[in-house]
């Protein structure tokens, strides 16, 4: 139907009517309020999505987005008008506007409230220039591209209501209702403009500036937020005591702690060698008001906060180049002096420290949702509602894109370092493997295999590499796939750059103001924003790399896409170093460089090889990326057990934003010099001292918590990742990561299975237990358990030495033991046993697991038997998914399902007509099915489990267990 907006006039608000089979429903506001908006627009995206807009001016601006794909039209929808409000109502939804301030407030089909704009600051907006140092001297920006909105939409939210997603974030946060979260990209950062809800409903704002959760103010210095007195309790600083590594002393005020970039660190005593010394800041903070003050820690070295005595913030650290930001909270009284200690060892010259505080606001105003974004032509949200956080993710994806079906191998286990640095470093690793008969699909040739001063040429270097070709047929011969770095940075020496440069396709400041990089040379990163620079960064990769070695590699890893130009400077300049980009200024379009980044791979590649799958790795990520078949790591995180404890709630959150592939370096990338002292006295003595025997079970427990997530790779700076480099086969941790590996390959069918579900049905891979268990409150904020797929909940180690760990079972179904087959009740905290070799894993009633084959690689073999794991007392499904694994031909329909059905009062297992072919499709095939119940718990058997045998041809079998 021909698109119609409806204006509906004043003169009009007395009569009520209905409308059908309108796109756009445009509400002026009968008394617009300055800060508010004057217009507001409803468009209907389907019977669950509603988009809003809203604008402080007579029109709303012409505007093509980055992240929602094209919809289908949709017309089944009413409208209704009347004095004070005008509502659209689809089958499933109700939304409400105000014609008095513009607030909408959404309701179920029931009349259940869902979401309603609150109070009079719901919608603000306020007039936003880009400040001249973030445009750059060259800026061809015009007068509109320089100017837009900073606005605020805030909406009233229950006590019970919790939220997740906003991408992923390193403060150990799950449940980020009450919480603030400032939404850029860095290195270990992820935002995404979704948050979703356990009350039925997601929002997905359209906006690419940098953007903030929670408070909308920025958080404040301390001399902002209260009244500082030193040690001695003199006013107006705290004392700063710096103690060199020899000993030599210096003390002074200090009117805040803001040594967070490279703008600022010359605060620090010039001239004092930060490197081994020990600095505390002491003194007292006296707060204003009774708030529960909301802190923000910035760092590198080692770090602790005392508050009052109390250890607020236990020992964290961070290598000096790559600080790590911490949240905390404390409650303060009015008048009342706190006592605070910083106590900072910082590991290198140049480090980082900072701690501030967000402005006090009142519980009850800090409980709301509220989203503020810095700079967009108008505020544009949508609202999305489903009977699960599946529909609602579901919706998310509609409106972004659908998820590709990762190529097998993706499931299987990758070997990565920083970094291999020959070829045959290359082939020798993968060798190693397959002698080992350790499993492993994909081997990672990070940055630097290039000449050191040809950053962008995405050449091999011939003394290290001399035959690529080679080398890419020796991993292919041994099974293996092929990832290679690549990153959207030039030096300026390169034809490439060049090439890119006269066509003003290149970012400039980091070139105008001499930047160079820690390898000593100047460069910086493409305007990913403009087609047709991306069309020439993918033509040189497919000179370079791709066509070139006659498609031998397999896969991508986009580093540095946040961009990052320079580490740890400024947000201004960070801007300044990102643009001017091609779409407008890098302020308003600061967050979406990794979505074109990865337009230009995933649409070059299918260009060039239309047949094979893509597969991109990038570090940073943003809402649709899915859609080019993207995933996402936590990039250079520390190598801690706190760090390892924040990748548990990272992945869940950065899952519940709407995009299914996630993973992280493994055992964490940068190294505690501790753990590099030991690994190298250990090469001289063979020796195992205590700081080995940690850095040994931390790299277990960080390998069986990779099992369960989407990705299964480890990755890191020295001391060097391969299982036989962490211990010796005899060793406990050796044992334990091979066991797991081999776990991995034996769950192939179900975790290709859940691979074609996230494509087919928008499934989530990595599921916070509130996906599942929404209406038991219990698991609102739980940590470090999640479901991986359907069946398996796991329940990692995070603490050094524990053999024990406590999980909640949700009361919602009884639990089996992974491991023994024991059968516990839900609704109950077990002390569970963790021993060092394994972590605990819980199968709920009501599931079926598919184990195949034990394989080394991915495709070793078909999966002509399955011992299918059916876990009685409720009934249970499993839609087993296969395809041809490395091609897009199930775009064209090329693919099988079989799905199992237990009825447990009958203890009947259907096995359905197999719907679909492909080729090489197994026509004839055999399940092993093995029961357990409450009455018949069996131990975890993976390679000759008891149970009822049955052969299968694709015709529907019945079977009575």
């Amino acid at each position: 139907m021909k698109k119609l907006t409806i204006f509906l006039l004043s003169a009009l608000c007395m009569v009520s009517m209905q409308l059908w089979a309108q796109r756009f429903v445009d509400v002026p506001l009968l008394s617009p309020v300055a800060g508010g908006p004057q217009l507001v627009r409803l468009q209907v995206v389907s019977d669950k999505i509603i988009r809003v807009e809203a604008t402080p001016e007579r029109a709303f601006p012409a505007k093509q987005s980055l992240i929602i794909v094209p919809q289908k039209p949709f017309s089944d929808y009413q409208v209704k008008q009347s004095a004070t409000a005008v509502t659209v109502s689809t089958r499933s939804l109700r939304a409400v506007v105000d014609r008095s301030n513009g607030h909408v407030r959404f309701f179920s089909s029931g009349g259940r409230e869902l979401l309603a704009g609150d109070g009079a600051g719901g919608m603000k907006f306020t007039p936003f220039t880009v400040p001249e140092r973030e445009i750059g001297a060259d800026s061809k920006l015009t007068e509109a591209q320089k100017h837009g909105w900073t606005w605020q939409a805030t909406f009233a939210s229950p006590a019970d209501e919790a939220f997740y997603g906003l991408g992923q974030h390193q403060s150990e946060e799950l449940n980020m209702k009450g919480r603030n979260e400032d939404l850029f990209q860095y290195n270990t950062k992820i935002s995404v403009p979704f948050v979703l809800s356990n009350k039925g409903y997601g929002l997905l704002w359209d906006s690419y500036s940098y953007c903030r959760f929670g408070n909308p103010a920025e958080y404040l210095q301390l001399n902002g937020a209260f009244s500082l007195y030193d040690r001695d309790g003199k006013p107006g600083g705290l004392t700063g005591t710096y103690v060199g590594k020899n000993g030599e002393q210096l003390v002074r005020t200090e009117d805040s702690i803001y040594f967070e970039n490279s703008e600022t660190i010359v605060n620090l005593p010039r001239g004092f060698k930060l490197n081994g010394s020990h600095v505390t800041y002491e003194g007292f903070i006296e707060a204003p008001v009774d708030n529960l003050y909301r802190f923000i820690l910035y760092y590198a070295g080692y770090v602790r906060v005392f508050i009052d005595g109390t250890e607020v913030v236990p020992e964290r650290w961070r290598t000096a180049w790559n600080p790590n930001a911490y949240k905390f909270n404390y409650a303060l009284k009015r008048g009342k002096r706190a006592r605070l200690k910083i106590d900072w060892k910082p590991d290198g010259d140049v480090s980082y420290c900072g701690l501030r505080a967000a402005a006090p606001r009142p519980e009850a105003e800090q409980a709301k949702l509220s989203i503020w974004s810095e700079m967009s032509r108008d505020m544009d949200y949508y609202f999305i509602a489903g009977n699960s956080m599946d529909e609602v993710i579901s919706g998310y994806r509609t409106l972004t894109g659908r998820a590709q079906v990762m190529p097998r191998w993706v499931m299987g286990f990758w070997q990565s370092r920083e970094r291999y640095k020959t070829s045959g470093e290359i082939e020798r690793t993968l060798a190693e493997f397959r002698q080992r008969h350790i499993p492993i699909d994909n081997i990672v040739q990070d940055w630097n295999y290039w000449r050191l001063d040809d950053w962008g040429s995405h050449a091999f270097e011939a003394d290290r590499y001399p035959n690529p070709q080679a080398m890419l047929d020796s991993v292919h011969a041994m099974h293996g796939r092929f990832m290679i770095s690549v990153w959207p940075k030039f030096y300026v020496t390169t034809n490439h750059y060049r090439q890119l440069d006269a066509r003003g396709w290149m970012y400039h400041q980091a070139v105008r103001d001499s930047i160079y990089d820690w390898l000593g040379f100047m460069g910086s990163f493409y305007d990913a924003y403009d087609a047709g620079a991306r069309k020439l960064f993918w033509k040189q990769m497919n000179e370079e790399l791709y066509s070139k070695y006659r498609y031998g590699i397999d896969a991508w890893w986009m580093d540095a896409s946040e961009p990052n130009v320079r580490d740890c400077t400024p947000m201004w300049y960070r801007k300044a170093l990102c643009g001017p980009t091609a779409l407008g200024s890098a302020t308003e379009y600061f967050n979406a460089y990794s979505i074109v980044n990865a337009d230009a791979i995933y649409n070059g590649q299918r260009s060039v090889n239309p047949g094979r799958r893509v597969f991109l790795l990038t570090r940073s990520g943003f809402a649709g990326e899915q859609r080019y078949s993207t995933a996402s790591w936590s990039g250079d995180i520390g190598t801690r057990w706190e760090d390892m404890r924040a990748q548990m709630t990272a992945g869940m959150n950065f899952s519940m934003s709407g995009i299914p592939f996630w993973g992280m370096d493994q055992g964490g990338f940068c190294v505690e010099n501790r753990y590099m002292a030991a690994q190298t006295a250990f090469d001289q003595t063979g020796e195992e001292n205590a700081d080995l025997q940690e850095w040994r079970e931390l790299q277990a427990r960080w390998n069986q918590f990779g099992c369960f997530i989407p990705l299964y790779r480890t990755h890191g700076q020295w001391p060097l990742r391969e299982v036989w480099n962490i211990a010796p086969e005899s060793h406990p941790a050796y044992k334990s990561i091979v066991w797991y590996h081999r776990l991995r390959y034996r769950l192939m069918p179900y975790l290709y299975s859940m691979a074609g579900a996230v494509h087919f049905s928008d499934y989530t891979m990595m599921r916070a237990l509130v996906m599942d268990f929404t209406d038991d409150a219990r698991v609102n904020n739980i940590k470090d358990q999640w479901m991986f797929g359907p069946s398996l909940m796991a329940c990692p180690v995070g603490y050094y030495k524990a053999r024990s760990r406590e999980v909640y079972l949700p009361r919602q179904r009884g639990w089996f033991d992974f491991y023994t087959g024991k059968h516990y009740a839900g609704g109950q905290t077990i002390t569970a046993s963790a021993p060092y070799e394994r972590i605990p894993v819980f199968v709920p009633e009501g599931s079926i697991i598919p184990i195949g084959p034990a394989m080394e690689w991915s495709d070793e073999k078909p999966a002509e038997l399955i011992n299918l794991y059916v876990y009685g007392g409720r009934d249970a499904e499993f839609t087993l998914y296969e395809d041809e694994n490395t091609n897009y031909d199930y775009e064209k329909g090329q693919y099988s399902t079989i799905k199992f059905s237990y009825h447990s009062a009958s203890q009947t297992l259907t096995i359905s007509r197999r719907n679909g072919r492909f080729d090489g499709m197994l026509q004839q095939r055999r399940f092993n099915i093995v029961l357990i119940d409450a009455a018949h718990g069996r131990p975890l058997d993976l390679d000759k489990p008891q149970g009822r045998m049955v052969k299968y041809s694709g015709k529907a079998v019945k079977v009575k267990l």
